[in-house]
Parts: C-alpha cells; sequence; structure tokens
C-alpha cells in the first residue's frame, strides 16, 4: 500500500477507480426504482399541515416521573 503521511493508505478501497455518466446513474435508477410519476403542476401543490404525532420517535414509556428519575445525572 502507499503511504501517506507515514501511514499506510489504502487507495483502492477509498477512491473510486471508475465514475459512471450521467446516462449510466439515468439508466439504474430507472432500473432500480423504474418510471417516475409524472411531476406534480405548481397549481396543483398545497400546503400541508401535520395533525398526527411526529412518528420519526416513538412514544415515551412509563410514567414521566419515573423516566425523569432514570435519567438524572448522578
Amino acid at each position: 500500500m502507499p503511504a501517506v503521511d507515514g501511514r499506510a493508505h489504502n487507495t483502492v478501497m477509498s477512491e473510486p477507480r471508475e465514475s459512471f455518466t450521467d446516462e449510466e446513474y439515468a439508466f439504474l435508477r430507472y432500473v432500480r426504482f423504474g418510471e417516475l410519476p409524472p411531476a406534480v403542476r405548481p397549481e396543483d401543490r398545497v400546503a400541508l399541515t401535520e395533525t398526527d404525532p411526529r412518528r420519526d420517535r416513538p412514544e415515551p414509556a412509563g410514567d414521566p416521573e419515573e423516566w425523569s428519575l432514570r435519567h438524572v445525572a448522578g
């Protein structure tokens, strides 16, 4: 392996040997995801309002006081 700053450097793993063209990337996206749906026209767009609780975090479990006691810096 070649040395970089006195350390071994694995150029084979860190640098791609070849790069795809935009057309090749477009083909690979098409193969993986299929045809995209038509774009939404600006006049058909609407503002959305979140009414459901957030789904990116789990619901808190247990009593809030118990939770506070467990996470007190000691």
